[in-house]
Order: structure tokens, then sequence, then C-alpha cells
């Protein structure tokens, strides 16, 4: 079951409260994993029992989706704050340097844990941040797209559309490379997240200029790549072996951007090997 956790954030007007909805299961060393911009948490339900077989695994929805509000508007939602507020949650979890695993906006997040010194491994499964600037629109313009179409359609029609291979292709196959194998309920729920995500615009908007080009020494990193990602192209990942030399750079062949749900036992193996 979820719970909420609530801690204050400094702000340029004193502390302000933010709550993190999160789940957390499992038994061993500390594994936090992030979501991408307009998913949720359940993004990580095909992997966790894997990984929770040997991590205590605490899933996290970002601020402004899934369970989580929008940080309160004193704090944007870049990089910086969002990386603060991870670690104020660490805290408040009395989770001390934990492993993390990211994808997409969550792996970009858990490099940036890393180079601050806050995790002690890092799995970034198509990390933001290692675009051109023409990818970069690109893929705004993709997820501003899905956002657009997720908010116009009533939930009955996306509920109907779930039932068959063909809809769930029509509405998850830009970020999974086999959206038959997603639960109908699992899309319906994909799909709701990405309309109703409340900080979805900030966020975007906060990252239209961030580049990752910093090193992250003194601890294990790996980057992976699916070999059918649509969003961020997988040639970027040669881009990150570059700024990150020591990086294990893994390929997840027939993988799209959100790999977990594309081939489960892969995505759980390259995390635990990252992390061990």
């Amino acid at each position: 079951m979820p719970a909420i956790a609530s801690f204050p954030v400094p702000s340029a007007h004193g502390p302000r409260t933010v709550s993190v909805s999160y789940s957390r299961t499992g038994h061993g060393e500390p594994l936090l994993l992030l979501h991408g911009i307009g998913h949720h948490r359940q993004a990580w339900d095909p992997v966790i029992p894997v990984l929770a077989a040997e991590r205590d695994v605490i899933s996290v929805d970002l601020p402004g989706f899934g369970g989580s509000p929008a940080l309160p508007e004193e704090l944007r939602h870049d990089l910086p704050t969002t990386t603060a507020v991870l670690g104020a949650l660490c805290e408040a979890l009395k989770i001390e340097r934990p492993h993390v695993a990211g994808n997409s906006l969550g792996g970009l997040l858990a490099l940036e844990l890393g180079r601050t010194g806050l995790a002690r491994s890092v799995t970034a499964l198509s990390p933001a941040g290692f675009w051109t600037r023409a990818e970069q629109r690109y893929a705004f313009a993709v997820l501003l797209t899905m956002r657009a179409a997720a908010r116009r359609m009533p939930v009955p029609v996306v509920e109907r559309l779930s039932r068959t291979a063909v809809g769930r292709a029509a509405l998850t196959s830009t970020v999974y490379a086999h959206p038959g194998r997603r639960a109908p309920e699992a899309v319906v729920a994909d799909t709701l997240a990405l309309a109703r995500a409340t900080g979805f615009e900030r966020t975007l908007r906060a990252g239209s200029d961030v580049l990752f080009t910093d090193d992250v020494p003194g601890i294990p990193v790996t980057v992976a790549w699916g070999s059918k990602d649509r969003l961020l192209l997988p040639r970027q990942g040669v881009r990150a072996k570059r700024i990150l030399p020591r990086a294990r750079l893994v390929r997840l062949p027939g993988c799209g951007h959100v790999p977990m749900n594309d081939d489960p036992a892969l995505v759980a193996r390259v995390i635990l090997d990252g992390s061990r």
C-alpha cells in the first residue's frame, strides 16, 4: 500500500512542506526507484518482485505525478530542487545513500543524486539530459502531444481501448516496445497518470535547458538503453558513455523507452548487477 511522507524543504521564503507518495517492500540494502515525466511509481511494478528479493525497494511518485502533489509555488520543479526533495525524503525515511535506479527523467535524477554524493550506486535507464537540442525539441513535442491526447480522451474510451492489443498500442506504443504485454488496467492507470499529472508543465518547462555534462565519480554507474526507444534515441547512450567514461553501458534488446514492462527479467538483472 502507498504511504505519504511529509517533510520541510528550504525555499527563498523559508521552509515549505513537501509531501511525497511512495511504496516500500522487500529486504536488504535500500534501492530508490524513480519514474519518468508523466508516469508514476507503478511503472516499476513488473520488476519490483525480483528486486524486493534482494533489496529494500522504495518506489516514489515524483512531485506532481501519481499520488504526489505538485511542489509549493515557491519551489521550482527543476533538477536541483527535485534532487533536494529526494534527499530530504531519504532523510525522512532514515535511508542513508540508497542505490538509485531511474528511468528517463528519473534516470537524470538518479545521476544527479550520484553526482552530489546522495547515492551509493546509480542505474539510469534511458536517462534524459544527453540529447542534442533537436533531439530535445522532438522529445518534448512528443510528450506534449501524448499529454494533450490523454487529457482529451474520456475515461470510458481509454478503458475500451485498453481491452485490445491494438488499443493498448495506440495508447502506449511511444514508450513501450511491446504495449500488448501491459495489462489493460495498467494501461488505463498509465494514461490517467499522464492526463492528471499536476507537475507536468512545470517539470517540462524547468527541463528545457537541462544537459548532463559532469562525470559521476566514485560509485558504480550503469547506463542502459532500449534498442527500440522512440522517445530518447539509443545513440544518446553513446553520448552518455563519453560523459561518464567509467560507466557500464548496457543495451536492452527489444526494449522501448520504459523497458521495465518490455523485459522485466533483463531490467531487474541490470539493476541488481549495477547495485552489487
